[in-house]
């Protein structure tokens, strides 16, 4: 159950952080057509996916880290 937990979790994650990197491509290029004109927002937007992205490839590294730690393990 935990592992099932654990995958929704993740792909759950990975969706915001797929969001959030469409908003801020939109927001910035809303800003280079002229349409916008909050360029505050827009870096706001762009560091936040930056940063969540960041933090799911440290998950993403650690899991793949110990999984091959396991598969390394000698029975």
């Amino acid at each position: 159950k935990s592992n099932a937990d654990f995958a929704a979790w993740l792909d759950k994650q990975i969706g915001e952080v797929n969001d959030q990197i469409i908003e801020a491509d939109n927001q910035l290029r809303q800003l280079a057509m002229g349409e916008a004109d909050n360029l505050h927002q827009v870096m706001m937007a762009m560091e936040k996916a930056k940063i969540n992205f960041s933090l799911i490839l440290q998950v993403r590294n650690k899991v793949l880290e110990a999984y091959q730690d396991v598969m390394r393990m000698q029975l």
